[in-house]
Protein backbone atom coordinates (compact mmCIF):
# COMPACT_ATOMS: atom_id res chain seq x y z
CA UNK A 1 0.00 0.00 0.00
CA UNK A 2 1.71 3.16 -1.09
CA UNK A 3 1.85 6.37 1.70
CA UNK A 4 -1.15 8.41 0.52
CA UNK A 5 -3.21 5.53 1.13
CA UNK A 6 -2.04 4.38 4.51
CA UNK A 7 -1.97 8.13 5.53
CA UNK A 8 -5.99 8.41 4.05
CA UNK A 9 -7.26 5.62 6.07
CA UNK A 10 -5.22 7.04 9.37
CA UNK A 11 -7.18 9.95 8.80
CA UNK A 12 -10.47 7.73 9.39
CA UNK A 13 -9.07 7.72 12.54
CA UNK A 14 -9.74 11.26 13.51
CA UNK A 15 -12.67 11.52 11.71
CA UNK A 16 -14.20 9.09 13.59
CA UNK A 17 -13.40 10.65 16.60
CA UNK A 18 -14.76 13.70 15.36
CA UNK A 19 -18.02 12.44 16.01
CA UNK A 20 -17.69 11.70 19.19
CA UNK A 21 -19.40 14.85 20.60
CA UNK A 22 -22.71 14.49 18.59
CA UNK A 23 -23.34 10.82 19.48
CA UNK A 24 -22.81 12.22 23.45
CA UNK A 25 -24.79 14.57 23.14
CA UNK A 26 -27.85 13.26 21.12
CA UNK A 27 -27.24 9.53 22.22
CA UNK A 28 -25.93 8.84 25.17
CA UNK A 29 -26.72 9.78 28.91
CA UNK A 30 -25.81 13.18 30.04
CA UNK A 31 -22.39 13.91 32.29
CA UNK A 32 -21.36 10.17 32.55
CA UNK A 33 -17.78 11.15 30.66
CA UNK A 34 -15.91 8.85 32.52
CA UNK A 35 -18.37 6.23 32.13
CA UNK A 36 -18.56 7.23 28.51
CA UNK A 37 -14.61 6.32 28.18
CA UNK A 38 -14.63 3.14 30.09
CA UNK A 39 -17.39 1.75 27.62
CA UNK A 40 -15.61 3.01 24.43
CA UNK A 41 -12.13 1.26 25.91
CA UNK A 42 -12.96 -1.72 27.41
CA UNK A 43 -15.43 -3.65 25.70
CA UNK A 44 -13.57 -2.62 22.11
CA UNK A 45 -10.54 -4.00 24.08
CA UNK A 46 -11.61 -7.01 25.01
CA UNK A 47 -13.31 -7.75 21.34
CA UNK A 48 -10.17 -7.50 19.29
CA UNK A 49 -8.47 -9.76 21.88
CA UNK A 50 -10.71 -12.54 21.43
CA UNK A 51 -11.14 -12.06 17.56
CA UNK A 52 -6.97 -11.75 17.27
CA UNK A 53 -6.66 -14.76 19.78
CA UNK A 54 -3.49 -13.15 21.50
CA UNK A 55 -2.98 -12.05 24.66
CA UNK A 56 0.49 -9.98 25.35
CA UNK A 57 4.03 -12.23 26.31
CA UNK A 58 6.94 -11.15 28.50
CA UNK A 59 7.46 -7.64 28.42
CA UNK A 60 4.34 -6.89 26.46
CA UNK A 61 2.71 -7.09 29.61
CA UNK A 62 3.80 -3.82 31.48
CA UNK A 63 4.72 -2.03 27.95
CA UNK A 64 0.68 -2.65 26.98
CA UNK A 65 0.12 -1.03 30.46
CA UNK A 66 2.36 1.95 29.76
CA UNK A 67 0.72 2.40 26.51
CA UNK A 68 -2.88 1.34 27.17
CA UNK A 69 -2.58 4.79 30.54
CA UNK A 70 -0.69 6.65 27.54
CA UNK A 71 -3.13 6.67 24.67
CA UNK A 72 -6.45 5.68 27.13
CA UNK A 73 -6.10 5.27 30.63
CA UNK A 74 -5.16 8.99 31.38
CA UNK A 75 -5.87 10.16 27.93
CA UNK A 76 -9.73 10.10 28.67
CA UNK A 77 -10.27 11.33 32.07
CA UNK A 78 -8.00 14.66 31.29
CA UNK A 79 -9.62 15.40 27.87
CA UNK A 80 -13.03 14.99 29.23
CA UNK A 81 -12.36 17.13 32.50
CA UNK A 82 -10.44 19.98 30.22
CA UNK A 83 -13.85 20.05 27.92
CA UNK A 84 -16.26 20.19 31.52
CA UNK A 85 -13.89 22.99 32.44
CA UNK A 86 -12.79 24.52 29.46
CA UNK A 87 -16.23 26.06 27.99
CA UNK A 88 -16.07 27.53 24.60
CA UNK A 89 -13.67 25.40 22.69
CA UNK A 90 -10.47 25.83 24.46
CA UNK A 91 -10.29 22.21 25.10
CA UNK A 92 -10.12 21.52 21.61
CA UNK A 93 -7.47 23.89 20.66
CA UNK A 94 -5.39 23.33 23.54
CA UNK A 95 -5.38 19.18 21.95
CA UNK A 96 -4.83 20.40 18.66
CA UNK A 97 -1.30 21.90 20.00
CA UNK A 98 -0.50 17.85 20.58
CA UNK A 99 1.63 17.52 17.45
CA UNK A 100 4.04 20.09 19.35
CA UNK A 101 4.37 17.52 21.94
CA UNK A 102 5.01 14.59 19.56
CA UNK A 103 7.45 16.66 17.50
CA UNK A 104 9.33 17.79 20.51
CA UNK A 105 9.35 13.93 21.94
CA UNK A 106 9.98 11.79 18.71
CA UNK A 107 12.96 14.42 18.08
CA UNK A 108 14.08 12.95 21.59
CA UNK A 109 13.04 9.38 21.66
CA UNK A 110 13.29 8.40 17.97
CA UNK A 111 15.45 10.54 16.47
CA UNK A 112 13.12 11.99 14.25
CA UNK A 113 14.14 15.09 12.56
CA UNK A 114 12.02 18.25 13.71
CA UNK A 115 11.67 20.20 10.03
CA UNK A 116 10.70 23.88 10.48
CA UNK A 117 7.85 22.52 7.90
CA UNK A 118 6.33 20.44 10.28
CA UNK A 119 6.50 22.67 13.74
CA UNK A 120 4.64 25.28 10.89
CA UNK A 121 2.15 22.72 9.84
CA UNK A 122 1.31 22.33 13.35
CA UNK A 123 1.34 25.76 14.71
CA UNK A 124 -0.72 26.54 11.82
CA UNK A 125 -3.38 23.63 12.23
CA UNK A 126 -3.87 25.09 15.77
CA UNK A 127 -4.42 28.21 14.60
CA UNK A 128 -7.01 27.20 12.08
CA UNK A 129 -8.87 25.00 14.92
CA UNK A 130 -9.01 28.00 17.34
CA UNK A 131 -10.82 30.04 14.87
CA UNK A 132 -13.38 27.55 13.94
CA UNK A 133 -13.63 26.09 18.09
CA UNK A 134 -12.96 29.88 19.92
CA UNK A 135 -15.39 32.04 20.83
CA UNK A 136 -15.41 35.17 22.78
CA UNK A 137 -17.10 33.49 25.84
CA UNK A 138 -13.93 31.50 26.16
CA UNK A 139 -12.97 31.63 29.35
CA UNK A 140 -9.14 30.36 31.08
CA UNK A 141 -9.62 27.60 33.84
CA UNK A 142 -6.19 26.46 35.82
CA UNK A 143 -7.28 23.02 36.14
CA UNK A 144 -8.75 23.04 32.67
CA UNK A 145 -5.90 23.98 31.16
CA UNK A 146 -3.57 21.72 32.86
CA UNK A 147 -5.78 18.79 32.31
CA UNK A 148 -6.08 20.57 28.48
CA UNK A 149 -2.27 19.87 28.28
CA UNK A 150 -1.75 16.95 29.91
CA UNK A 151 -3.80 15.49 27.93
CA UNK A 152 -2.51 16.48 24.93
CA UNK A 153 1.06 15.28 26.03
CA UNK A 154 -0.23 11.99 27.85
CA UNK A 155 -1.07 11.25 23.93
CA UNK A 156 1.90 12.68 22.52
CA UNK A 157 3.59 10.67 24.47
CA UNK A 158 1.81 7.28 23.71
CA UNK A 159 2.01 7.97 20.05
CA UNK A 160 5.88 8.19 20.34
CA UNK A 161 5.99 5.15 22.50
CA UNK A 162 3.87 3.26 20.38
CA UNK A 163 6.31 4.06 17.68
CA UNK A 164 9.26 3.25 19.48
CA UNK A 165 8.10 -0.16 20.89
CA UNK A 166 6.47 -1.17 17.84
CA UNK A 167 4.75 -4.59 17.95
CA UNK A 168 6.29 -7.88 18.73
CA UNK A 169 7.19 -10.30 15.94
CA UNK A 170 4.20 -12.08 14.44
CA UNK A 171 1.64 -9.98 16.43
CA UNK A 172 -1.00 -7.83 14.16
CA UNK A 173 -2.50 -4.19 15.00
CA UNK A 174 -5.88 -5.81 16.04
CA UNK A 175 -3.93 -7.43 19.03
CA UNK A 176 -1.51 -4.58 20.19
CA UNK A 177 -4.97 -2.00 19.92
CA UNK A 178 -7.01 -4.83 21.66
CA UNK A 179 -4.15 -4.97 24.60
CA UNK A 180 -3.82 -0.89 25.04
CA UNK A 181 -7.43 -0.40 25.35
CA UNK A 182 -8.29 -2.90 27.70
CA UNK A 183 -5.37 -1.50 29.94
CA UNK A 184 -6.59 1.45 29.49
CA UNK A 185 -10.13 0.77 30.35
CA UNK A 186 -9.18 -0.96 33.44
CA UNK A 187 -7.25 1.95 34.23
CA UNK A 188 -10.79 4.09 33.90
CA UNK A 189 -13.18 2.11 35.29
CA UNK A 190 -12.10 2.72 39.30
CA UNK A 191 -11.87 6.84 38.59
CA UNK A 192 -15.28 6.26 37.16
CA UNK A 193 -16.90 4.34 39.86
CA UNK A 194 -15.31 7.18 42.45
CA UNK A 195 -16.15 10.32 40.62
CA UNK A 196 -19.73 9.40 39.06
CA UNK A 197 -20.73 6.56 41.04
CA UNK A 198 -22.69 3.53 39.65
CA UNK A 199 -23.64 3.30 35.93
CA UNK A 200 -26.72 4.86 34.85
CA UNK A 201 -29.74 3.17 33.13
CA UNK A 202 -29.31 2.91 29.84
CA UNK A 203 -32.10 3.01 27.16
CA UNK A 204 -32.30 1.74 23.08
CA UNK A 205 -30.48 4.62 22.17
CA UNK A 206 -27.60 4.59 25.01
CA UNK A 207 -27.20 0.98 23.73
CA UNK A 208 -26.77 2.03 19.92
CA UNK A 209 -23.96 5.48 20.89
CA UNK A 210 -22.45 3.39 23.17
CA UNK A 211 -21.90 0.49 20.49
CA UNK A 212 -21.29 2.87 17.45
CA UNK A 213 -18.58 4.60 20.06
CA UNK A 214 -17.02 0.75 20.93
CA UNK A 215 -17.06 -0.51 17.52
CA UNK A 216 -16.61 1.86 15.14
CA UNK A 217 -14.90 5.38 17.22
CA UNK A 218 -12.62 3.04 19.50
CA UNK A 219 -12.14 -0.08 18.39
CA UNK A 220 -12.30 0.42 14.20
CA UNK A 221 -10.04 3.70 14.81
CA UNK A 222 -7.75 2.89 16.97
CA UNK A 223 -6.63 -0.14 14.86
CA UNK A 224 -6.65 2.26 11.85
CA UNK A 225 -4.27 5.02 14.41
CA UNK A 226 -1.71 2.86 15.27
CA UNK A 227 -1.42 0.96 12.26
CA UNK A 228 -0.61 4.11 10.74
CA UNK A 229 1.68 4.88 13.82
CA UNK A 230 3.27 1.45 12.66
CA UNK A 231 3.71 2.28 9.06
CA UNK A 232 4.50 6.78 9.39
CA UNK A 233 6.16 8.51 11.15
CA UNK A 234 5.08 9.57 14.32
CA UNK A 235 4.93 13.50 13.54
CA UNK A 236 3.22 12.51 10.12
CA UNK A 237 0.30 10.12 11.83
CA UNK A 238 0.03 13.22 14.49
CA UNK A 239 -0.39 16.07 12.41
CA UNK A 240 -3.52 14.54 11.00
CA UNK A 241 -5.17 14.92 14.76
CA UNK A 242 -6.60 18.40 14.04
CA UNK A 243 -9.55 16.56 11.30
CA UNK A 244 -10.76 15.33 14.71
CA UNK A 245 -12.60 19.03 15.64
CA UNK A 246 -13.16 19.90 12.13
CA UNK A 247 -15.08 17.08 11.74
CA UNK A 248 -16.95 17.80 14.92
CA UNK A 249 -17.45 21.17 13.48
CA UNK A 250 -18.94 20.10 9.88
CA UNK A 251 -21.06 17.46 11.73
CA UNK A 252 -22.45 19.88 13.78
CA UNK A 253 -23.22 22.27 11.45
CA UNK A 254 -24.98 19.21 8.73
CA UNK A 255 -26.14 17.23 11.40
CA UNK A 256 -26.80 19.52 14.46
CA UNK A 257 -28.21 22.45 12.88
CA UNK A 258 -25.32 24.72 14.22
CA UNK A 259 -24.41 28.03 12.06
CA UNK A 260 -20.66 28.27 10.93
CA UNK A 261 -19.56 32.03 10.90
CA UNK A 262 -17.64 33.06 7.86
CA UNK A 263 -14.61 33.50 10.60
CA UNK A 264 -15.20 29.93 11.48
CA UNK A 265 -14.85 28.58 7.40
CA UNK A 266 -11.48 30.40 6.89
CA UNK A 267 -10.96 28.76 9.90
CA UNK A 268 -11.29 25.37 8.45
CA UNK A 269 -9.25 25.76 5.22
CA UNK A 270 -6.44 27.24 7.04
CA UNK A 271 -6.51 24.11 9.17
CA UNK A 272 -7.08 21.54 6.49
CA UNK A 273 -4.79 23.14 4.44
CA UNK A 274 -2.02 22.73 7.31
CA UNK A 275 -2.78 18.94 7.79
CA UNK A 276 -2.12 18.45 4.14
CA UNK A 277 1.26 20.25 3.99
CA UNK A 278 1.89 18.39 6.80
CA UNK A 279 1.31 15.18 5.10
CA UNK A 280 3.76 16.26 1.97
CA UNK A 281 7.03 14.23 1.85
CA UNK A 282 10.18 16.13 2.56
CA UNK A 283 13.33 16.04 0.79
CA UNK A 284 14.76 12.64 3.03
CA UNK A 285 11.48 11.06 2.00
CA UNK A 286 11.69 11.58 -1.55
CA UNK A 287 15.19 10.48 -1.35
CA UNK A 288 14.25 7.34 0.33
CA UNK A 289 11.85 6.39 -1.85
CA UNK A 290 14.44 7.22 -4.63
CA UNK A 291 17.02 5.25 -3.33
CA UNK A 292 14.41 1.92 -2.76
CA UNK A 293 13.83 1.84 -6.42
CA UNK A 294 15.43 -0.41 -8.27
CA UNK A 295 17.54 0.22 -11.13
CA UNK A 296 16.90 -2.08 -14.28
CA UNK A 297 19.83 -4.18 -15.03
CA UNK A 298 22.01 -3.92 -18.27
CA UNK A 299 21.44 -6.83 -20.64
CA UNK A 300 24.11 -9.66 -20.34
CA UNK A 301 26.54 -9.29 -23.68
CA UNK A 302 25.88 -12.41 -25.28
CA UNK A 303 22.42 -11.37 -25.66
CA UNK A 304 23.13 -7.90 -27.61
CA UNK A 305 26.02 -6.16 -29.54
CA UNK A 306 29.01 -5.02 -27.17
CA UNK A 307 27.79 -1.23 -28.70
CA UNK A 308 24.49 -1.69 -27.38
CA UNK A 309 25.44 -3.24 -23.57
CA UNK A 310 28.27 -0.79 -23.08
CA UNK A 311 25.23 2.06 -24.32
CA UNK A 312 22.49 0.23 -21.71
CA UNK A 313 25.20 -0.03 -18.96
CA UNK A 314 25.78 3.81 -19.68
CA UNK A 315 21.78 5.09 -19.29
CA UNK A 316 21.73 2.48 -15.98
CA UNK A 317 24.72 4.24 -14.41
CA UNK A 318 23.31 7.55 -15.08
CA UNK A 319 20.34 6.79 -13.16
CA UNK A 320 21.75 5.63 -10.01
CA UNK A 321 21.40 7.59 -7.09
CA UNK A 322 25.18 9.00 -5.67
CA UNK A 323 25.07 9.03 -1.79
CA UNK A 324 27.17 11.72 -0.16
Amino acid sequence: MNRVATIALTALAPISWGSTYAVASELLPPDRPLFTGAMRALPAGLLLIALSRSLPKGAWWWKSAVLGTLNIGAFFPLLFLAAYRLPGGVAAVLGSAGPLFVVGLAALVLGERARLRTVLAAVVAAFGVSMVVLTAEAKLDLIGVVAGIVSSASMGAGTVMTKRWGRPEGVGPLAVTGWQLTAGGLVIIPIAALVEGAPPALDGKAFLGYGYMMLINTGAAYVLWFRGIGKLSATSVTLLGPLSPLTAAVIGWAALGQALSPIQVVGMAIAFGATVFGQLPGRADRAAVAAATPVAAAPEGPFGSPEETDRNVSMDLGNVKVRR
